[in-house]
C-alpha cells in the first residue's frame, strides 16, 4: 500500500506546479472561452504548440532518452551551444515589429499603428535592420525583406541565433517544452515565465496602439517602449541585456538537460 508520506511527495511538486502557473494559464482560458483575444498574453498558447494542460502538468523528468527523441536533443543541443558561444547583439531595437508592418495594407494585429503608417515607415527606413531570428524575419513584409542586414533562414538557425535576440529568449519556452517529459516541468515553468516577460517587452516595443491594454496577471497598466526615440532605445537594450542574462542562465540548464540524456544514453549503449 503506498503510504500518506509518499503520496504528499509525489503529489507536492504538481500541485506547487500547477499553483505556480495558472495566475496565466487561467485568464487565457476564461478569454478563449468568452472569445475574446488579447495581443500579447495570448501569443505563448497560440504560437506554440504546448497546450496549457500540458503546461499545467507536472512530471520529473526522465533517465532514459527514447531513440526516437535522440536526434530532437542532438539537433537542439547543437542550436544552444552554437547561441550561448556568441555574443549578445542589443542594438536590433525591436525593429523586427515595425518591419512586420511595413508599408502593409494590412497589420497583424486590429490596434493601430501608435504613430500611423507613413511615420512607422520612417522609423523602418531609418534604422539599420538586423534580425537574427528566421521566426520574426520570416514575417516581415515583402517591402522589408531587402531592408534586413541578415538572411536567417529555417534550417540554418544555429548560424545566425544570438542570445540578445527577444524572440529567440522566448523559443528557450519551445526548447523546453519540446523536451517535456525528458527534463523536469520545472524549467519548463521558468523558461514560460521568462518568455512571457519577454513577450511582453517585445509589444511594448512594437509599432502598435495598446493603451488600455492591460498586463494580467500583474494588471499593470500598458505603456509604450518608444525606440524611435534615444531614451526608448536606452530602455529597450537595458531590458535586452537583462533578458539576455537570465536566458543565458536557462541555455546553459537546457544544454546540460540534453548533454545529460545523451550521457545516459551512451553508458547505457
Amino acid at each position: 500500500m503506498t503510504s500518506v508520506v509518499e503520496h504528499d511527495e509525489r503529489e507536492a511538486p504538481a500541485l506547487a506546479h500547477r499553483e505556480r502557473l495558472l495566475p496565466f494559464v487561467g485568464p487565457h482560458l476564461a478569454r478563449r472561452e468568452a472569445g475574446i483575444k488579447h495581443p500579447v498574453h495570448d501569443f505563448l498558447f497560440t504560437y506554440y504548440s504546448f497546450r496549457p494542460a500540458q503546461l499545467l502538468r507536472w512530471t520529473p523528468g526522465a533517465a532514459a532518452l527514447p531513440e526516437s527523441r535522440r536526434l530532437l536533443v542532438t539537433t537542439l543541443l547543437r542550436l544552444l551551444r552554437a547561441t550561448a558561444a556568441r555574443p549578445a547583439h542589443l542594438s536590433c531595437f525591436g525593429l523586427h515589429e515595425w518591419a512586420m508592418v511595413y508599408r502593409a495594407d494590412e497589420t497583424r494585429h486590429p490596434q493601430p499603428l501608435r504613430l500611423g503608417g507613413e511615420a512607422t515607415d520612417a522609423v523602418v527606413t531609418s534604422h539599420r535592420i538586423q534580425c537574427s531570428h528566421f521566426d520574426a524575419y520570416r514575417f516581415f513584409t515583402p517591402a522589408a525583406v531587402g531592408l534586413n542586414v541578415l538572411r536567417p533562414g529555417r534550417d540554418d538557425r544555429a548560424d545566425f541565433e544570438q542570445p540578445g535576440c527577444l524572440h529567440g529568449t522566448m523559443d528557450l519556452y519551445k526548447h523546453a517544452f519540446r523536451l517535456s517529459g525528458l527534463i523536469g516541468s520545472d524549467l519548463v515553468a521558468d523558461c514560460f515565465e521568462l518568455a512571457w516577460e519577454v513577450r511582453i517587452m517585445d509589444m511594448r516595443a512594437a509599432p502598435y496602439d495598446l493603451s488600455g491594454i492591460t498586463l494580467d496577471p500583474t494588471g499593470e497598466p500598458w505603456t509604450p517602449v518608444r525606440i524611435e526615440t534615444a531614451a526608448g532605445k536606452q530602455e529597450y537594450a537595458a531590458a535586452q541585456r537583462r533578458f539576455a542574462e537570465r536566458g543565458t542562465v536557462l541555455r546553459q540548464r537546457l544544454i546540460g538537460e540534453c548533454e545529460r540524456l545523451l550521457a545516459a544514453e551512451a553508458s547505457a549503449g
